[in-house]
């Protein structure tokens, strides 16, 4: 191959796939030089040489919506935070790295691989919101990432990207590393806030919003690691491109990631909009020798299941509400035919029940005796009235009965569970035992 040849398929690949072009698995993260040689931190000048407003704007065009689940429109979020010079201070952004969502593992590449980018990221959308401090608030297990992030952040302060007048601007930022504590609930993002500024980590009651009164009582945005690692790029290529990336009306790409009895688990990032088929398929390489597909959790442990049917649905957030689930963070939980789906969801339920941060009753109380429900099913004590009561409590559990979203997301694998595979619930009942057991 000649050297053009070379380059020329770096470029593309870095216009292709702009969050992993710099990722290599088992290789050290490129250190500032190597980020700043592979065209990082461009888009920081750009955006400092734009006012806050038309940054905000060109993240608006590029259709950006957030990765962290919920999918709202970044620049949307951004814009209820006040502006001008009667503003409160000072302002924060928080970056949401408590990546603690079963089946979740996105985040954990992007910041082990190339944590300059999440850096730059930060500091552009805290330039767009005039925040004056930036926190990384990271999960307490990802050592690796910990020591990563400290080398990148201790880098950009001494090259002038962090600091008092960032590259010669009028713009100044600080940015710490915050480690979780390590509770699932600390990734809802008010609950992340209370144990920033050292409380128990319960959920707040909204209004206020955190875009107005967040931490500390001062206007916050919270952002997920995947959605910042989009900026640089908006900034620096331009919003038509980054839609171009795109094959549905969310702009740029996303990662998807496979975990289950597939051929080749990971992670990749592909076309917002690429379909379940094709990730599951032809990255992911099918299931393993002598395993069925029997359905999939699209983007965590806190969707429905989706099924065969389903799988020429795009992996996108407008799309997914077809198959009545959600894109969530993209990373499918495959079930196989050689797994119970009882078992599976026992196994959810618990991690949801002693995760509950006990702060409404709903949560606390109706997680816990779900997951007494399932372990009776899988230990042979189940009953037919089990059913209704599962049934009822994925209602009562659902959106607006609790304070945050951590039971309402707990009661969609249920619910769907319940809807696509009652066969199996029903066969635990009559035969008094789960029939995987003796398998």
């Amino acid at each position: 191959m000649k050297f053009w040849q070379v380059i020329d398929r770096k470029k593309n690949r870095a216009m292709e796939t702009p969050l992993t072009h710099n990722i290599s698995p088992g290789r050290e993260p490129p250190d500032l030089a190597q980020y700043e040689k592979a065209g990082g931190y461009a888009g920081l000048r750009k955006a400092l040489g734009m006012s806050p407003a038309e940054v905000q704007a060109a993240v608006k065009e590029s259709n950006l919506r957030g990765r962290g689940g919920a999918g709202f429109p970044t620049a949307q979020k951004w814009s209820f935070v006040p502006m001008g010079d009667d503003a409160p201070r000072p302002k924060y952004l928080v970056c949401n790295a408590d990546e603690m969502e079963p089946g979740t593992f996105k985040d954990r590449m992007l910041l082990e691989g190339d944590p300059h980018q999440l850096i730059e990221g930060i500091i552009i959308s805290a330039y767009a919101i005039q925040a004056d401090v930036a926190y990384v608030f990271l999960r307490w297990a990802y050592k690796l990432a910990a020591r990563r992030m400290e080398g990148a952040i201790a880098e950009a302060c001494r090259h002038g990207y962090l600091g008092k007048n960032i590259l010669g601007s009028a713009y100044s930022l600080e940015m710490h590393l915050h480690v979780s504590a390590g509770r699932y609930m600390c990734g809802e993002e008010t609950a992340l806030l209370n144990a920033l500024e050292g409380k128990r980590a319960n959920p707040r009651a909204k209004p206020p919003y955190p875009q107005v009164s967040g931490l500390w009582g001062k206007p916050t945005i919270v952002n997920n690691v995947e959605t910042l690692c989009n900026i640089p790029h908006i900034l620096n290529q331009g919003a038509e491109w980054f839609k171009s990336l795109s094959r549905s009306d969310d702009g740029g790409t996303k990662l998807y990631g496979v975990s289950g009895r597939v051929k080749n688990p990971g992670i990749w990032e592909l076309p917002m909009g690429t379909s379940i088929r094709e990730i599951l398929e032809e990255h992911a390489r099918g299931m393993c020798d002598g395993y069925q597909f029997r359905g999939l959790l699209p983007g965590g442990a806190s969707t429905d299941f989706v099924t065969a049917e389903h799988l020429d649905l795009a992996m996108d957030f407008d799309s997914m509400k077809k198959a009545d689930s959600r894109l969530g963070t993209g990373t499918m939980i495959v079930l196989d035919d050689k797994t119970c789906p009882v078992g599976m969801l026992l196994n959810l339920e618990h991690f949801f029940a002693q995760e509950s941060c006990g702060w409404c009753t709903p949560c606390w109380s109706g997680l816990s005796w779900i997951e007494q429900i399932l372990q009776d099913m899988e230990e042979g004590r189940g009953r037919a009235s089990d059913l209704e009561l599962l049934e009822s409590h994925t209602r009562l559990l659902g959106p607006g009965h609790t304070f945050c979203a951590l039971a309402p997301g707990a009661a969609e694998p249920l619910q769907s569970g319940l809807k696509y595979f009652r066969d199996d619930f029903e066969r635990h009942i009559h035969e008094k035992r789960c029939p995987w057991s003796q398998t």
